[in-house]
């Protein structure tokens, strides 16, 4: 007597998320915790010259969000850029880019989770980090319509806490314009290396993209959420550097290791410190929310094409998701919240991501007019921007994020060479 089922596994993914969920998801992935922790060493690179590489920043994420979004319309996927790749370019650069998402943004998933940790319990940040992934981990096993509603919430709180944030600093008695001039401490290196550390938090748009076979009409949503979300964001981002820059100034805001929260100190309004933290926290806890969801879609993009395990490839015939792949990250991601340094993570997930972007730019370049390309200058500067930025990170963040890189491409290549052997 068999013991074999006719019960059919799905292998795709449900389309649940409408266009408002996919922008929310992008929020929650841009709006977290980097801008409470991105604007403090971006100004000890830049100097006063901050608001000059929050610029730079968001003109290459501009450029890296319309290549994203006309190609998530052409091939509405999970997989982003490793999709992307494969189609436009070959292959290995497909895979390339698929490796540098999932080992970048697992690095930020641990920087994330420890964000948590440090505000929430600073003493055990290690151990609150682990609860916090084993916690979202459970949350999107149960679904990604309710990880979305849980990203809902959380993008209305900080952008309320944000909100009153710039209310206050702007309105103080301290606030001083002559703090957002630009002096000779600026340096073209420096507004460089701020704009790699803020393209950090600005990388979440991807999120909505590798998505991409769970939203609903994507060939409309994606391109008009994708836009959206970081038009938005870029609106926040600049208000708050503003905002805090005239209250402390870029040596006082580069000196902090809370930095919003010294900036509605030094506003006068002590009683925002407690809710700024609150609010960092929370952040933190959605952007590691989204971070999860997207690494997960990628890897099991991956793993269906095989470059990394097939049993990863998975989808719960109940919850609809990659259940495999997301406990697979979230194991990861455990482990290195448990054992590694938040700094660290972040140069080298930059790095990681700035790669993955680069080829989505090169595969936005080889559309055709008919298959909706973007102006040309766009995937060009944005793939030169990727490359500039990426090579201005501290040294450190270069040389591990090349070496990871290499690693990946070694991988291929002898995966690649033991297959042909076997035909033959």
């Amino acid at each position: 007597m068999s013991t074999t089922t006719d019960c059919k596994v799905p292998d795709e993914l449900r389309r649940r998320l409408a266009g408002f969920d996919a922008v929310v998801i992008g929020l929650g992935s841009m709006i977290g915790a980097g801008i409470f922790a991105a604007l403090a060493p971006a100004a000890r690179a830049a100097g006063s010259g901050l608001l000059l590489g929050l610029a730079v920043a968001a003109l290459v994420a501009y450029c890296n969000a319309t290549s994203s979004a006309r190609l998530a319309a052409r091939y509405p996927a999970s997989g982003g850029t490793y999709i992307y790749g494969r189609a436009r370019l070959g292959n290995f650069w497909g895979y390339l880019a698929g490796w540098g998402f999932v080992v970048g943004k697992t690095a930020s998933c641990t920087a994330m989770a420890l964000t948590v940790g440090s505000y929430v319990w600073p003493g055990q940040a290690h151990m609150v980090a682990v609860g916090a992934v084993v916690a979202l981990v459970a949350v999107n096993y149960a679904g990604v319509q309710k990880a979305a509603w849980l990203n809902r919430a959380i993008v209305a709180v900080v952008l309320a806490v944000l909100t009153a944030l710039i209310v206050a600093c702007l309105t103080s008695d301290t606030a001083d314009a002559g703090r957002l001039d630009v002096g000779t401490d600026t340096t073209a290196g420096g507004v460089l290396q701020a704009a790699g550390l803020l393209f950090f938090a600005f990388a979440g748009y991807a999120r909505i993209a590798t998505l991409g076979e769970e939203v609903k009409d994507p060939q409309r949503t994606i391109p008009r959420a994708i836009p959206l979300a970081l038009g938005i964001t870029l609106a926040f981002y600049a208000a708050v550097a503003v905002a805090t820059l005239g209250v402390v100034g870029a040596k006082g805001l580069g000196t902090a290791t809370a930095p919003l929260a010294d900036a509605v100190r030094a506003a006068g309004v002590p009683g925002l410190v407690p809710v700024v933290r609150i609010a960092a926290a929370v952040a933190a806890i959605g952007s590691l929310l989204a971070l999860i969801l997207g690494v997960s879609r990628t890897t099991l993009a991956m793993a269906r094409d095989r470059h990394l395990p097939h049993a990863l490839a998975a989808v719960h015939p109940r919850f609809g998701v990659p259940h495999r792949a997301e406990l697979a990250v979230g194991a990861v991601v455990a482990v290195l919240a448990a054992t590694v340094d938040v700094r660290g993570a972040i140069g080298f997930s930059s790095f990681g991501v700035l790669a993955y972007y680069a080829i989505a730019n090169a595969s936005a370049f080889t559309l055709t007019a008919k298959e909706g390309r973007p102006p040309r200058a766009i995937p060009v500067l944005g793939l030169l921007g990727c490359v500039v930025l990426a090579f201005s990170l501290p040294a450190l963040s270069v040389a591990s994020g090349t070496g990871v890189l290499a690693l990946g491409a070694a991988w291929y290549g002898i995966r690649r060479a033991a297959t042909a052997r076997r035909r033959s």
